[in-house]
């Protein structure tokens, strides 16, 4: 069994972090102020949760959060005149969130559980091939959209791991919170492959009808 942490939740409306990718944020509450002063003067870690439907009655409160979420580790900071901060946060795992904690403090605390990436029995090279076509995919995507060759994608660059590079990749290239915290929770590497995948091949789709040359109308042009 997974040991348990005890970490600050940092729970926002919009953001999910994925393992292995970086996330600046910009900290003005001062109840988070204080969060980050106290991470600071810690381990540095917290986790990154997405308040589920209905937060905007009980945001100052304790609002529900999604029980997966994103934790990480401040790899830089910078506190401004005003006690507001600039941070860097470096995500580190996956975690499932198994109780929240009663505290003193102004932000809310839980005992997390890290939950590691599964593979097919097979191992991680069963899904190389799947992985080399989500990558076709994403470079395909940045083409469309740099309109022009684009440089190597440095997300991916070096790393082998299949769940690492589909995280990477979906942090780059997807928007939509919904789905990106429904990839955050594809713990089955093989689910998490199939989820990004359909996302990249919706967006290309767009893309690529959006740099079509229009059709020009029958008739006399000059």
């Amino acid at each position: 069994m997974s040991a348990i942490l005890e970490l600050p939740i940092f729970p926002l409306p919009d953001v999910v972090l994925f393992p292995h990718t970086l996330l600046p944020l910009h900290i003005f509450e001062p109840r988070y102020r204080k969060m980050v002063q106290a991470c600071l003067g810690g381990n540095k870690r917290l986790a990154m949760a997405l308040l589920q439907p209905g937060w905007e009655n009980d945001y100052y409160g304790r609002p529900p959060v999604y029980p997966l979420a994103g934790a990480g580790e401040i790899v830089h900071h910078e506190e401004l005149k005003d006690g507001r901060f600039n941070i860097l946060v470096r995500g580190t795992m996956r975690v499932g969130i198994v109780t929240e904690l009663r505290s003193e403090q102004p932000f809310r605390v839980a005992r997390v559980r890290p939950i590691p990436d599964r593979y097919p029995m097979e191992g991680s090279q069963a899904l190389t091939a799947r992985v080399e076509s989500l990558k076709v995919f994403y470079i395909r995507i940045l083409a469309e959209v740099q309109k022009g060759q684009p440089e190597p994608a440095k997300v991916f660059s070096g790393i082998k791991d299949p769940g690492i590079i589909t995280d990477r990749i979906a942090s780059a290239a997807i928007a939509d919170t919904d789905i990106r915290q429904k990839v955050l929770e594809a713990v089955d590497v093989p689910t998490r492959i199939a989820l990004v995948q359909e996302h990249l091949i919706g967006v290309l789709a767009r893309v690529s009808d959006r740099n079509a040359p229009a059709e020009r109308a029958p008739g006399r042009h000059n």
